[in-house]
């Protein structure tokens, strides 16, 4: 829709542009750097896993009817032939009556089926076990193949590795693994009141604050962070840093500039660059509205508001699912998927219909509490332990709402 000079598009339009871009190129890294990183290809187990049928406790293999039945008032009584070594072959066979002595992890002879706890258990003396409680067939058992099955899909292709599907590659053997590279991301910030971090700043004017944290949030998702420093309000210096920027990374953020103000150069920085063109210039959410996204031949270029929160909030809803698309995640943009915690509002949020708004709030003995100020407050977001979502068909929501907060740690 037109909005003053804006082609603003919804938050849904506006995820589906950046689903559009492709994911990026594979790379084969190292076990020991595959967190966080996606599977191109699915891993086929070249075992079974485990590799046979495993204790899972320290106590007696047995065959489960030999201990059916069994409890404290009726106990069973078997005879114990021995006590089995992890790392030795197992070639004992027993007879029905018979159990023996194994620990946790411990190989389980093939006639036996369940393993019964060792506090479960008492040691009459001369080789016979008193077993107080009853078993069946699977019990404290890790069966052969149970976690996976030779020849089959361990894990498939798509799959976001955690430290748990890192540990079923390693026990499969994969010393290393394809995986969607990181995505090299250029940060440039324009405005002629900057000044960088290590300066002072005079009145009028303020630090660089967002290239730093954008790069900790690009960071955070998986990205590298390049900072092109500062670039004064110039449209030539601006298309130059811009056009180099996108020469070395896979995509740029600029920060500042987006509006539609005099000295607001983004879109016309853009559209100067060969083989470029605006997909929106506005987004129906508050803060972040007046973002740009665009395309330089295959690579995102993103026009992000000044002001610190907006800037902030635009990566959260937006720029942060797109460096996890790129990489491989296939539900990057599936809000279902935010980490969020249910509490109450504390008060009421008046809300403008048509864009969503993201209100921060301070979670406080179950209660959601509005941080309130601009979008130029760096508080806002210091203070705020999440967001909360008005849906753009609302006009704002009433204390004592039940609210979904959406974390930000």
């Amino acid at each position: 829709m037109k909005d003053g000079f804006f082609n603003v598009v919804s938050p849904v339009e506006f995820a589906a542009l950046l689903a559009n871009f492709p994911h990026l190129e594979a790379e084969t890294v190292p076990l020991a750097e595959a967190r966080g990183r996606v599977l191109v290809t699915s891993a086929v187990a070249p075992h079974d896993l485990p590799l046979v049928n495993r204790s899972c406790m320290d106590g007696f293999a047995l065959s489960a009817r030999d201990a059916f039945g069994a409890s404290e008032a009726n106990p069973a009584y078997l005879d114990k032939v021995g006590d089995l070594a992890i790392d030795e072959p197992v070639d004992v066979v027993l007879e029905p009556g018979q159990c023996v002595g194994i620990v946790t992890g411990g190989t389980l002879p093939e006639s036996t089926d369940a393993v019964v706890m060792v506090e479960h258990t008492g040691d009459l003396g001369a080789g016979t076990i008193e077993i107080r409680k009853s078993s069946a067939p699977g019990d404290n058992v890790m069966r052969r193949g149970e976690d996976a099955t030779s020849g089959e899909t361990a894990l498939g292709a798509g799959t976001v590795l955690r430290p748990q599907e890192i540990g079923l590659l390693a026990a499969l053997g994969f010393a290393e693994v394809m995986v969607y590279r990181r995505p090299r991301c250029g940060i440039i910030s324009t405005g002629d009141e900057l000044v960088p971090v290590t300066e002072t700043p005079r009145p009028g004017q303020v630090r660089d604050v967002n290239s730093h944290a954008l790069a900790a949030l690009i960071a955070v998702a998986g990205g590298t962070p390049t900072l092109y420093g500062l670039v004064p309000d110039q449209e030539q210096a601006l298309v130059q840093a811009v056009a180099r920027a996108v020469d070395e990374n896979d995509m740029v953020f600029i920060s500042g500039g987006s509006s539609m103000g005099v000295r607001d150069l983004t879109q016309a920085v853009i559209e100067v660059l060969p083989d470029s063109e605006i997909l929106a210039h506005g987004v129906a959410v508050s803060p972040g509205k007046p973002t740009i996204l665009a395309r330089v031949g295959r690579k995102a270029v993103w026009g992000l508001p000044g002001q610190v929160t907006s800037a902030q909030v635009v990566m959260l809803v937006f720029g942060c699912p797109y460096l996890r698309h790129v990489q491989g995640e296939p539900e990057a943009f599936d809000v279902s998927r935010r980490r969020t915690f249910p509490a109450r509002l504390a008060r009421n949020i008046h809300s403008k219909p048509g864009r969503e708004d993201y209100v921060r709030v301070r979670l406080e003995a179950g209660e959601a509490h509005p941080v309130l100020g601009k979008s130029g407050l760096l508080r806002t977001m210091i203070l705020a332990d999440g967001l909360v979502c008005i849906p753009a068909d609302s006009e704002g929501l009433e204390a004592g709402t039940l609210v979904d907060v959406w974390l930000l740690s």
